[in-house]
């Protein structure tokens, strides 16, 4: 794995990369016709897993994006918050002008004002005068960086009373075959060698990679293998690139007196959800919650990233009573009528946890469930139409518990915070 100890150089390498070929590569026109949309930092995802959809959507939301690159996790809450007529403001901080200026590009073409840029680098935050902030992402980030545990407190410095992150790093297991060619592009070009020079002679490499290599058999890479050149490139010359294992991750977060409040998603970690096995699931139920997400991990080995929203320590995030009728269900992203028709005969949800895919039972009625919920009706509303349909009271409880319950750890179903 690519050495982590020569910090000035490999800085000074890091920030040429990023200035050659900012990452992701993006056309700013593209603006006019989709909106990329991840986690973390999705609006919903930032309500229920950071604040326990208990922080009124009329109070202002003040966001850092801490090394937004080309923008995507910007531009995705600045919209979504202009969409939702959300107040508040999405500051991005790069030290790259280049990809500064790829966002802000971006931002102009959606014509956001909700947004704006800083030149500076988020290991010396503190000088910038910012302020704090109600939330913090610093997705893809932590990895390249000197000193990632310095960088982190500095990040939970600059976080506002009751405030939370959302933060990706990479994983091992799923990047097999990345470091490999990492260490031979580290002889083949040199990291001294100009950005142009090392890139020309890593593309002729992947013309003849051998059929043997690793990288071959790891589905986990399309987005850097066809992102062109920049993605090409930070897939496998990038001269800093360090991974986390799920255990080292949470323990990154200890030492900055942070926790996570959900790995994303929350099931992924759960190794029940792929090993049927009636005695492998009463072992795994003895385990606590940490050694679970590591058998998980260590046993799909299909992990390329973590994704987790944190918040400080000693912080209690008390959500809203799922079964209360007053409470307001919402779909995460995808809407419900379409997750309803994914569903198999069987009452099964295909999920894809990645590379991996996984069955997952609902009940029978989840089916003509879920396209009801639109963010407005609340539970109370589900189960009144529900009973229209034959479906009693006490029926709909049972129903609708498992479903959001599986479906909430699937990050698919989430409650909406008050108005």
């Amino acid at each position: 794995m690519t050495d982590h100890t020569s910090t000035d150089t490999r800085d000074t390498e890091l920030a040429a990369q990023y200035e050659a070929y900012p990452y992701p590569e993006r056309n700013p026109q593209d603006e006019a016709k989709r909106l990329l949309i991840g986690s973390p930092s999705h609006l919903r995802e930032i309500d229920y897993w950071v604040f326990g959809a208990q922080r009124s959507r009329s109070q202002p939301l003040r966001a850092l994006i801490a090394g937004c690159g080309t923008g995507d996790g910007a531009i995705m809450l600045a919209t979504q918050m202009a969409r939702a007529g959300r107040p508040g403001e999405v500051v991005c901080v790069d030290r790259s002008r280049h990809a500064l200026s790829i966002a802000q590009a971006r931002a102009k073409v959606r014509d956001l004002n909700n947004i704006r840029f800083v030149e500076g680098s988020l290991t010396e935050l503190s000088t910038l005068g910012l302020g704090l902030f109600d939330y913090i992402d610093c997705c893809g980030v932590l990895h390249h960086l000197p000193d990632p545990d310095s960088a982190l407190a500095g990040l939970e410095a600059a976080l506002a009373p009751d405030g939370g992150m959302g933060l990706m790093v990479y994983a091992p297991y799923g990047r097999t075959g990345v470091y490999m060619l990492q260490e031979a592009l580290e002889e083949l070009a040199p990291f001294e060698e100009q950005p142009a020079t090392r890139l020309e002679m890593a593309k002729r490499v992947m013309r003849h990679l051998p059929a043997t290599a690793w990288l071959r058999q790891n589905g986990n890479f399309g987005d850097h293998l066809s992102g062109g050149d920049a993605g090409l490139y930070d897939l496998l010359l990038n001269p800093r690139d360090r991974a986390y294992t799920i255990g080292a991750f949470l323990d990154l977060l200890d030492g900055a007196g942070l926790k996570a409040s959900c790995l994303m998603e929350p099931a992924r970690y759960d190794p029940a959800l792929f090993l049927p096995d009636p005695k492998v699931r009463a072992r795994i139920a003895q385990l606590p919650a940490r050694e679970q997400a590591i058998v998980a991990e260590s046993l799909t080995g299909n992990m390329a990233t973590h994704v987790a929203y944190v918040v400080r320590k000693g912080t209690s995030i008390t959500r809203p009573d799922a079964s209360s009728f007053d409470a307001v269900p919402v779909m995460r992203e995808i809407p419900g009528i379409e997750l309803a028709k994914q569903m198999r005969p069987d009452h099964t949800l295909p999920f894809a946890f990645g590379t991996l895919v996984v069955p997952i039972p609902l009940p029978p009625q989840a089916r003509g469930l879920l396209p009801l919920i639109d963010g407005e009706r609340t539970i109370g509303d589900l189960a009144a139409i529900l009973a229209t349909r034959g479906v009693p009271e006490n029926k709909f409880r049972t129903v609708w518990q498992e479903t959001f319950q599986t479906l909430e750890r699937l990050n698919r179903v989430l409650l909406l915070p008050p108005a």
